[in-house]
């Protein structure tokens, strides 16, 4: 299991020495921020800060918005496309877009197609299959399967749960004329190291 920092960098001081201070004590492989939550833009002069750091210690960066949060916050900052500044600034910054960047899917999937160390959280909700199939059936057609990692939104559904559901979701097809997603290639999100695609080394 890989612990990731949760830091809010306008009110955190984080410098270079503090946060590899705070990965090494703790542990930790990653910092996940909450820009919508928290209420800060993605490129805030102090989250830039913080991502030079992450980027020279080689860790990973998870934006994780939550929309359904409360009336506090700010949607504006959970578009992707605000991450693009970013990506550009700090090109070997291992990027994850948190739930695909839902509900602002067609900006996550230009992001991880137009930058090689950006990647989206393929979280799947078993109780929403059509919304994953959208999701899978255009990243699919955009050729951008590679840039998905599987996420189960634990504790809401198991990971088996969610492996099936992602598996499963062809056969709902059947008979009707809907495109489809070769098994493999669905197969391969499930199957895909995580971990290495993000240079996480546990045993360090």
């Amino acid at each position: 299991m890989a612990g990731f920092a949760f830091i809010e960098p306008t009110t955190d001081s984080i410098s270079l020495k503090s946060l590899t201070a705070i990965t090494e004590k703790l542990g930790l492989k990653g910092v996940a921020l909450y820009c919508s939550t928290c209420g800060f833009h993605p490129a805030n002069t102090r989250a830039m800060r913080l991502y030079e750091s992450a980027q020279e210690l080689g860790i990973a960066v998870f934006f994780h918005n939550d929309c359904l949060a409360g009336t506090e916050t700010v949607l504006h900052y959970a578009q992707p496309f605000l991450l693009d500044e970013v990506a550009r600034t700090f090109p070997d910054l291992k990027i994850v877009i948190g739930t695909m960047g839902v509900p602002f899917v067609e900006q996550t999937l230009s992001m991880i197609a137009n930058h090689p160390n950006v990647y989206a959280d393929l979280t799947i909700n078993p109780g929403s299959i059509w919304q994953v199939y959208n999701i899978v059936v255009t990243a699919h057609d955009c050729g951008v399967m590679d840039k998905l990692l599987f996420g189960s939104g634990f504790p809401s559904a198991s990971p088996a749960q969610c492996i099936e559901t992602l598996l499963g979701f062809n056969k709902l097809l059947g008979d009707t004329s809907l495109p489809t997603v070769p098994r493999g290639d669905i197969r391969n999100i499930i199957e895909r190291d995580t971990l290495n695609v993000l240079g996480i080394n546990l045993s360090g």
